[in-house]
């Protein structure tokens, strides 16, 4: 059994849980495939490669030969660590992992937040701003950053102005609220890190 599963964010919406509104991530988990098989004896740990086709192979099947090019046929390739590797794992197969996961089971997921390139203290770390009446000129700019008792040193970690997002963020103890049917999509509850389009992974929560 695997720990977790890569999968691509859709978006964002809502479903009826009864007769309540639930607001959900769409999540695509389907169209990988195994591209590699790490063991412990020759690699020092147990792993599985899996590989995303690109949009002009996703109709085709996977062939060995794509593993003697896999940046031509696939647009991200990612580990999943075990501890012990399945049975019957072969390279070229589908990873159909998503098949573990289960209606109302607790998960973890991972993701990088999106980039907002440089921002000031006021988005960044919520500063309140000046005082917006008695004429003002301050605006949006940091303000003093001195220290009096260091003869106006900049202390270490000064919450200052700076690149802000395109961080590794988890969020964590998320239902899955509903899995689909008829595509290789699950429903979680709540939102999860990252813009339309980008990779999570999620982890299953260990009983």
């Amino acid at each position: 059994m695997v720990s977790g599963i890569w999968g691509k964010k859709i978006g964002m919406t809502q479903l009826f849980s009864g007769d309540k509104v639930v607001p959900v991530t769409a999540i695509d988990v389907g169209n990988w495939v195994v591209t590699g098989i790490k063991t412990k004896e020759r690699d020092g740990y147990n792993a599985i490669q899996v590989g995303c086709p690109r949009k002009r192979y996703l109709n085709q099947k996977a062939a060995i030969s794509w593993m003697k090019k896999p940046k031509q046929y696939f647009s991200d390739i990612r580990e999943i660590r075990v501890e012990v590797l399945p049975e019957n794992l072969a390279i070229g197969q589908c990873a159909d992992f998503n098949t573990q996961l289960e209606e109302g089971e607790q998960i973890n997921v991972f993701g990088t937040s999106k980039g907002k390139g440089f921002q000031g203290v006021v988005k960044r770390w919520n500063f309140a701003g000046p005082p917006g009446s008695h004429g003002s000129t301050m605006g949006k700019s940091t303000g003093s950053i001195g220290f009096m008792r260091a003869c106006g040193k900049v202390l270490k970690g000064k919450k200052m102005p700076g690149h802000m997002g395109a961080e590794r963020l988890a969020v964590k103890n998320l239902d899955i609220v509903k899995i689909a049917q008829d595509a290789p999509v699950i429903f979680v509850k709540g939102a999860v890190p990252g813009h339309a389009g980008s990779l999570v992974f999620i982890q299953r929560q260990v009983k």
